[in-house]
This record gives C-alpha cells, sequence and structure tokens, in this order.
C-alpha cells in the first residue's frame, strides 16, 4: 500500500520570494486602514446624527453648491439659519462631513478649546499654502506663537500713524478716477474692483514702500494677488481638485502657479534689496534716515525684528509674513468698505448724517484730509460701519479640525477628525441672537442692541481684540474709517 506524504499533496516545502511577502504585508496593512477608516466613518456618521442635516443636492456631491459665494448662496444661508438656529451639519462630498455652527452657545464650545484640540483646518486652509507659505495665517503652535510676538510691534498705533498721509494719498488717487468717470457720463462702476485696488495701492506702499501706480495702469504684480484671490475662491468649490496632483494638471491650476512665481519673485527681490541696504548704512544710520522720511514700511520692521533668543526671521518667513499681510490686508478692507458703502447708499438719510459729521469735523481744515486724532471724533460712522460688519462680515467662516470629542453645553458631542465651521455670517443673521437680523436699524439702536445682546466680535477675541491676536483689525480699522470718512465726506450721493 502506497505511503501519503506531503510531496505527493503538491504541499511540500515552498520557497517565498521576499517580495511576495512585501506584497502581502503592504495589502495587509491597506485593507487594515481601508477597514479602520471604514469603522471611524461610520461610528462618526452614527454619532453625528444628532446634528440636524439639510437635504442634500446630490447623493455624491451632498451640499456642495447649496451655499456658494453669491447673492442667492447668502439668501440660501439666512434661510438655513433661520430653519436651524444652533446649527447644523453639511457633506462636502460623500464622505466629508461638516458641523456649521450659528449660535454662540455652541461657538464658545469651539473657540474656548486650546489650539492643539480645535488647530487651523488644513483642508480648507492648505489651498493658501502654495501662496502664503507658513505666516501667520497658516501656521500653528510655536511657530506661530514666535512670529506673532515679533509681528506686533509692527502694528503698534505709532507706526500706523505715519500711514495716514499714504492712506490719504490712495483716496484722493480713487476719488480722481471717479470724477473722470462721472465726468465721462459712466452711470456705474465696480465699486469692490476700485476698493481693491486702492486696498491694494495702499499696502504695496506701506509693506514694501514701493509705488506701482497699480489704479490709473496696470500691474502685473497686482493682478496676479486679485488671479490668486479668485483662484482659491473657486476650488472651494470643485471637490476633486481638492487633491493637489489633480489641481496642478488643470488651467486654473497652471494659472495658481505661475501667478505665485511672480508674487514670489516680486517679494523676494525687495527683501534681497533691503538687506543689502541694511549692511551699508548700518541699523542705526537706516532707522534714522526712515525717521526723516517718517515712514517704517512692513519689510523693515520684519528684517529688523528678534525673538527673545536674538534670532531673526529667515527670508523664507519675511516672505511668508508680506505675503500674508497683502491677502488679508486688501481683501477683508475691500470687502467692508465695498458694503459699508452699498449700505449707506440703500439709507440716503444715515449717508447724509455721515456726510454731515465729517464735513463739520474738516470744516476749517485744508487740506481736507482725516488725520489720526479724527478717527476717535466720527461716532456716527463708526456705528455705521459695525453695523455693515454686522450684516456682511468680511469674513464669513472660521474652520476648525478637532483632534478630541468635544462636548457641547447641550450634550452633543462633536466626534474626533470632525470640520467645524464657525459661520461669522450665519450668528449675524441668526433670528435667535439679533432680533429682525435683516433689518438695518438705526447705528444708535443697535448700539443700545448690542449692549444687551453682546456683539459677536466678544465671540472672537483672537480675531477681533487688537489685543489678543487681531493684528490686521487694527489695519482694516485706521485704512477702512479713514476711506470711508474721505469718501462720504464728499458732496454728491452714491
Amino acid at each position: 500500500m502506497p505511503q501519503l506524504s506531503l510531496s505527493s499533496l503538491g504541499l511540500g516545502p515552498v520557497a517565498v520570494s521576499p517580495w511576495l511577502l512585501l506584497l502581502l504585508i503592504g495589502v495587509s496593512w491597506l485593507l487594515a486602514r481601508v477597514l479602520a477608516w471604514t469603522y471611524t466613518f461610520y461610528d462618526n456618521c452614527r454619532r453625528l446624527r444628532c446634528f440636524p442635516q439639510p437635504p442634500k443636492r446630490n447623493w455624491f456631491w451632498g451640499h456642495l453648491g447649496l451655499v456658494t459665494p453669491t447673492e442667492q448662496g447668502m439668501r440660501v444661508l439666512t434661510q438655513l439659519v433661520a430653519t436651524y438656529p444652533q446649527g447644523f451639519k453639511v457633506w462636502m462630498g460623500p464622505i466629508i462631513p461638516v458641523i456649521r455652527f450659528c449660535h454662540p452657545n455652541l461657538i464658545r464650545s469651539v473657540i474656548n478649546a486650546s489650539a492643539a484640540i480645535v488647530p487651523k483646518d488644513k483642508l480648507f486652509y492648505s489651498f493658501l499654502k502654495p501662496w502664503l507659505g507658513d505666516g501667520l495665517l497658516l501656521s500653528a503652535g510655536d511657530k506661530w506663537s514666535r512670529h506673532r510676538r515679533m509681528l506686533t510691534p509692527a502694528f503698534h498705533f505709532n507706526i500706523l500713524k505715519p500711514y495716514m498721509k499714504i492712506f490719504n494719498e490712495s483716496v484722493n488717487i480713487m476719488h480722481a478716477k471717479w470724477q473722470l468717470l462721472a465726468s465721462e457720463g459712466s452711470a456705474r462702476l465696480d465699486m469692490f474692483e476700485h476698493i481693491s485696488l486702492m486696498t491694494l495701492d495702499s499696502l504695496q506702499k506701506c509693506v514694501f514702500s514701493f509705488d506701482s501706480h497699480c489704479q490709473e495702469k496696470p500691474s502685473e504684480y497686482i493682478a496676479a494677488i486679485l488671479e490668486l484671490s479668485a483662484l482659491v475662491a473657486k476650488r472651494h468649490q470643485q471637490f476633486f481638485l481638492y487633491i493637489d496632483f489633480l489641481y496642478y494638471l488643470t488651467h486654473d491650476g497652471q494659472r495658481f502657479r505661475r501667478a505665485c512665481h511672480l508674487v514670489h519673485d516680486f517679494t523676494d527681490a525687495v527683501i534681497q534689496e533691503r538687506r543689502r541696504t541694511l549692511p551699508s548704512q548700518g541699523v542705526e544710520d537706516f532707522l534714522q534716515a526712515k525717521a526723516k522720511s517718517k515712514t517704517l514700511d512692513f519689510i523693515d520692521v520684519l528684517l529688523l525684528s528678534k525673538d527673545e533668543d536674538g534670532k531673526k526671521l529667515s527670508d523664507e518667513d519675511i516672505r511668508a509674513e508680506a505675503d500674508t499681510f497683502m491677502f488679508e490686508g486688501h481683501d477683508t478692507t475691500a470687502s467692508g468698505l465695498s458694503w459699508v458703502l452699498y449700505h449707506l447708499a440703500k439709507h440716503p438719510e444715515y449717508q447724509e448724517r455721515c456726510r454731515q459729521e465729517v464735513q463739520e469735523l474738516l470744516k476749517d481744515r485744508e487740506p481736507k484730509e482725516i488725520e489720526w486724532d479724527d478717527l476717535a471724533q466720527l461716532p456716527f460712522l463708526t456705528m455705521c460701519i459695525k453695523e455693515s460688519l454686522r450684516l456682511h462680515p468680511p469674513v464669513p467662516a472660521i474652520s476648525r479640525c478637532c483632534t478630541q470629542d468635544i462636548v457641547l453645553p447641550d450634550g452633543r458631542v462633536i466626534p474626533k477628525g470632525v470640520i467645524c465651521h464657525i459661520s461669522v455670517l450665519g450668528t449675524h443673521h441668526n433670528p435667535a441672537v439679533w432680533p429682525d437680523p435683516e433689518v438695518s436699524t438705526t447705528p444708535f439702536a443697535l448700539t443700545q442692541r448690542t449692549s444687551r445682546r453682546g456683539h459677536l466680535w466678544l465671540l472672537f477675541p483672537s480675531r477681533q481684540d487688537p489685543g489678543k491676536g487681531g493684528l490686521c483689525l487694527r489695519w482694516g480699522r485706521v485704512d477702512g474709517c479713514r476711506g470711508l470718512g474721505m469718501t462720504v465726506g464728499r458732496r454728491g450721493t452714491l
């Protein structure tokens, strides 16, 4: 009787290829990751059921495109806030849940958590990374704290005061353009475009001490900044292009890359030229020369800044901060000013009262230009600005990602890894926070209302309080109030 053996069954020793073993390990690891992600995804879906959700536009796209950066999109958001006053859940595509908060009681739970628990959301802010680098807007942790301390002197009021002359010159150029267009019979103009060029003109002079005459003739650098801003906003609405590899294969991605190179080359050239000036003059001589001209620009402050250990910023760090300031400083100020002028045009009685206030302040002065100390002497104009900022905040939302579970006051839990959108615009239009939120009441009534309810600025001290982090607010407050005062103080109706 023949004996059975393993070799006769084909089960004898087999020589396993090391590549086959590596492939098996790799496939096993990938399968384990997929299973872990799948479990986490379905667990989060289960835990997020306590958050209300508006109907999806599409089973695959989710709520993408529901709230667009248009007038119609603002109406949709207002309706959603009225329906879900505490907040709601939306889906960015099939697998990315986002919780949108629009009530102070829930917002506090997120913003009061430490930066380690609710860091800046990398998904949305990463679109700006190739352009802005590790500036204050995108950096975090120790690097953010170090740069924040080093940049604070650049926004001291004593440094901002001499900029008033530059601001006035830029506004006068814009007004001269408007008068020319009016004399030629132009009945309307794109207000945001003109104001954006004015704010960029001011910024380029104050950041780089460079006059490109961008309000009077095309500027390649200014055009690149405007193009980058538009491309970033457009990419937010295109789910598949969230992946960098795919985005840079598109025409928009190539345009974005070219514009980044142009902006970086300009900033690098200014930094290198300024570095060559410093050693030849010496720091003391350089500061004396600047004191005579009464202007110390942003690049100067960055080049001279040192931390507690005496270390200076690298050229890459300086470029990141300068590019960040050009982006954040022009866009928010231009948006805020445009909306204020829009609201004053809709309310001619308030417009006339603002005009009278400015003209009374400047009646015995020649030239009729607003100076630093005048900013505190325009209470009615300031209240109109605040009401406009409530109705249309320049920064409509803030995005954060939870690194651990966050328990809300009502007992609901935001799971780890979920993105939170703090809707500033939604909170300002929330009927549970503001009675008749769409009605622009008299500014004095607004002051009484905010004293009772508490202004939303109190919710965002790091964004709005100059003493706690709102560096660009100081710039926007000076540039915006001065620009608006110079505009409404002229004769004529918006």
